[in-house]
């Protein structure tokens, strides 16, 4: 999903890739199965709303902080420090994860005076009111060029912090799931062999440090690339909603069952990170989510309520994947508003709400809040 300024290239700003979503092969490989077979730090199952801000008709901060609050969303993540926002989050208790701009990173990297300044802008300031979660060195930058300045823009960081008196938050990057090779079932998951170089060292030091990976997850890419052989059921969560008349079959990977590409996306995930020698490591949602229309397969306001009020279901149950059971999984949905400067088309089309306020749907957050 890009997420970058106005005038901003994807690569520049932290986006998703642009308009076109690049989907894992073993998603396909998963969904073509299907058609022939019938949180982390205390905050687990927790939901959070990411808060894009790719358009010139949004509330002001302070009005879209307080939707937070009325709406009973736990956390926010912003995708580039604003002062203004950090300001409105003041003293709310909503816990903040705050991302940096990609284009920032070789300097982040390169420059411990930099990301001095950085952390001296950003966080210090706010550190008595906001309740910070992560920091994200980058938003799906590896594989690529940028992706060599992750893990040393995370070390400069972690050092600036210290340096401020900041403890306590962890410092990572969020990847999506263009990482994983081609690789199916889930348990066979590895990185890439453009990742892998940088995967492997960054994956390690964020255990060693017990931070978490953020990872962002998108069946509906998967569901939208192949609507013939990705069961739509499967790809919706269908089977965590009691209400559903959507036939849901399983995929079995070894002795673990699968209901839903979600936690197939997450656990090969996670098989990849094991097989990089990160054992334990945790994964958070750091984005998911369903358009409710742009004229993309399956882009309809029913499947994007349907998908996203089925994530809160299955998160808050804290029943976890197949892989790791009862590991409840923080979770961001994407996103707060549908925002008009982004690129025409389901991309302007993520957001649970209009500019205006008006909800896009019903979506029950208090089944996620503990």
């Amino acid at each position: 999903m890009y997420h970058g300024g106005p005038g901003m290239s994807p690569a520049a700003a932290g986006g998703r890739g642009g308009t076109a979503r690049k989907v894992a092969p073993w998603i396909l490989a998963c969904g073509f199965l299907l058609c022939s077979s019938v949180l982390f730090l205390g905050a687990e199952g927790a939901i959070g709303v990411n808060y894009g801000m790719i358009a010139n008709n949004l509330p002001t901060p302070d009005k879209v902080i307080a939707m937070y609050k009325a709406n009973k969303i736990s956390y926010v993540r912003l995708f580039h420090p604003d002062t203004t926002v950090l300001t409105a989050l003041g003293g709310t208790g909503i816990g903040v994860v705050l991302g940096t701009f990609n284009e920032d990173l070789e300097h982040l990297a390169s420059d411990e005076s930099f990301a001095a300044s950085w952390v001296a802008s950003y966080v210090k300031p706010f550190a008595g009111t906001v309740t910070f979660r992560y920091i994200t060195a980058g938003n799906e930058v590896i594989p690529g060029d940028l992706g060599t300045h992750v893990l040393p823009a995370i070390r400069n960081i972690e050092t600036a912090l210290k340096a401020a008196g900041v403890t306590g938050v962890p410092v990572t990057t969020a990847v999506a799931t263009s990482v994983l090779g081609v690789s199916y079932p889930p348990s066979q998951a590895t990185f890439s062999e453009a990742s892998a170089p940088v995967m492997a060292p960054l994956v390690a030091y964020l255990s060693s440090k017990k931070a978490p990976l953020l990872v962002n997850v998108y069946p509906y890419f998967a569901y939208a690339a192949e609507p013939e052989t990705v069961q739509l059921g499967y790809a919706l969560l269908a089977g965590s909603s009691a209400t559903s008349k959507i036939k849901v079959s399983s995929v079995t990977d070894g002795g673990l069952v699968y209901t839903n590409m979600f936690d197939a996306i997450l656990d090969a995930a996670h098989a990849a990170v094991e097989k990089a020698g990160a054992q334990g490591l945790e994964l958070v949602v750091s984005e998911t989510g369903w358009p409710s229309g742009g004229g993309g397969t399956g882009a309809t306001v029913e499947n994007a309520a349907a998908y996203n009020n089925n994530v809160i279901r299955h998160a808050a149950s804290g029943a976890g994947t197949p892989r790791r059971p009862g590991k409840a999984v923080e979770t961001y949905l994407f996103a707060m508003f549908n925002e008009n400067q982004k690129p025409e088309g389901t991309e302007q089309h993520f957001g649970l709400f209009q500019p205006d306020m008006s909800a896009v749907y019903p979506v029950d957050f208090a089944a996620g809040s503990y």
